[in-house]
């Protein structure tokens, strides 16, 4: 059975044009909803922490909304200034996010599920299913509530945490939308990456939006029967089909993909892969991101020695690929990539 809380509307989710209408229906004056808005974009717990608003008006959208404030579960600091948190939500379900400081600024990547539903064989985040989607309040919250916490500025935002983005489409675009727009947080989409495993058919409404954030497609192996494998979600798709939405995002968008890579051992690091990558790569407009594999106990896989890391490097390099090995941040707290869960206590 449901509670009281769980069936009010979530109103952090509003869009300010939204609230307008929200407030109207409550008689008041239209002026509230950018005031409103504004708190929402501070990160309160309670409608009572909003002091230019009328006391009887605080009471009234206590009564009808839910306003979501994640509790701080559990919070680890890596050696390397990387933190992570585990936020627990109002029915007592969790997740996880993660600050990462680097030198143009500080970075939170954020969960848009609880759970996922996609079975990648090397990451954490799938183990135990889909419970829920993220609402686009809570995934705000992330961000909202990490800055408040850390005390950093928060300039730019990932979405690679725990869950499938475009599995989560309709609320993943409106946390978009909220966090953009400039009565709020006001964070541009060009600081703003999105990381799919590729459900390729969500691909083609996502460049027609022409949004100009980053698209960050989980590749992680250049052929059907290694990617089949380790991901579940190419068989139906398949890496030709995946290719072929990513050129038209590519040409739609005339935005550059980021192309994610975990160096699997004996998995999808052999010379012949790094020859199929890079011919992958031809005129689709992309940039690979290596990715030396993160430990996950539950999973049987190791990452490939860095000699070989730099072999297969250097062979993409030689074939024209712009490549890049990404930098490992909080390795030493379980916040790299692949490692995030619902818990931090297993």
């Amino acid at each position: 059975m449901q509670d009281a809380q769980s069936i009010k509307q979530d109103i952090k989710s509003l869009l300010p044009e939204e609230l307008e209408a929200q407030l109207r229906a409550l008689g008041q004056p239209s002026y509230r909803a950018k005031q409103i808005f504004k708190w929402f974009s501070r990160g309160i717990s309670s409608f009572d922490e909003m002091s230019d608003q009328p006391r009887a008006l605080r009471a009234a959208l206590g009564e009808q909304y839910l306003l979501t404030a994640p509790t701080l579960r559990v919070r680890r600091v890596s050696a390397d200034g990387t933190i992570k948190y585990l936020w627990g939500l109002h029915d007592g379900n969790a997740v996880e996010t993660v600050v990462m400081r680097y030198r143009h600024g500080n970075t939170v990547c954020i969960s848009s599920q609880v759970g996922c539903r996609q079975g990648c064989a090397f990451c954490a985040s799938t183990i135990g299913g889909l419970v829920r989607n993220l609402t686009a309040g809570e995934m705000l919250d992330e961000v909202l509530f990490s800055e408040k916490d850390s005390g950093l500025t928060i300039s730019n935002i990932v979405l690679m945490g725990i869950g499938e983005p475009l599995d989560n489409m309709e609320n993943v675009l409106r946390f978009l939308e909220l966090v953009n727009r400039p009565e709020g947080r006001n964070i541009g989409m060009r600081h703003i990456s999105l990381s799919t495993c590729g459900l390729t058919e969500k691909f083609d409404k996502l460049a027609s939006l022409n949004l100009q954030l980053t698209l960050s497609v989980s590749l992680h192996a250049p052929d059907d029967e290694t990617r089949s494998r380790i991901m579940p979600a190419n068989r139906g798709r398949g890496v030709a089909q995946l290719m072929d939405a990513c050129r038209r995002y590519h040409q739609k968008t005339g935005r550059r993909i980021s192309f994610e890579y975990a160096m699997i051992d004996g998995v999808n690091d052999s010379p012949e892969q790094a020859r199929q990558l890079a011919a992958l790569m031809k005129g689709v407009g992309g940039h690979v991101n290596l990715i030396p594999l993160n430990p996950v106990k539950e999973r049987g896989f190791s990452a490939t020695p860095p000699e070989r890391v730099r072999a297969f490097m250097k062979a993409l390099e030689e074939s024209g690929v712009n490549v890049t090995l990404r930098r490992k941040l909080g390795g030493d707290v379980d916040a790299s990539c692949g490692q995030l869960r619902r818990s931090v206590s297993t």
